[in-house]
């Protein structure tokens, strides 16, 4: 790895910090790194900083096979568990999917007629001032 593709890193890595220190700071809802990617792409218009966060992507993409390396041994070091339970990880995961699907296509069909409910009804009344005493 080259001091061109160090520098993009660099630059990957300070984008990504604006973007979470401006997301703190303001109270955004956006998570800062979706900030920072958007001021990066904005930034990447600039040969100064283009140039060396493609060398940077390159180099990772390149490298990226050995970021499976941990999954991979994870699976081979509990290989004996995973075929034993495997069967049954896999009736779970798709259950609780399903269910956590359920559970919030319900809260959102509440909440949506819980909102349609209260636009479609009428406003209260106006309070009637007190009659005068002549």
């Amino acid at each position: 790895m080259n001091t061109g593709a160090l520098t993009g890193l660099a630059w990957l890595l300070v984008f990504q910090s604006i973007g979470e220190v401006l997301s703190r700071f303001f109270h955004l809802p956006i998570p800062g790194p979706v900030i920072g990617m958007v001021l990066l792409f904005v930034a990447l218009f600039l040969p100064r900083v283009r140039e060396p966060v493609a060398q940077s992507a390159n180099f990772l993409l390149a490298h990226l096979s050995l970021l499976f390396v941990p999954v991979g041994v994870g699976v081979m070091a509990y290989f004996g568990a995973l075929a034993e339970y495997g069967a049954r990880l896999a009736v779970v995961i798709v259950l609780s999917t399903w269910i956590g699907l359920a559970v919030t296509a319900g809260v959102l069909y509440a909440l949506r007629s819980r909102t349609m409910a209260s636009a479609s009804s009428p406003p209260p009344p106006a309070p009637r001032a007190p009659p005068r005493d002549a």
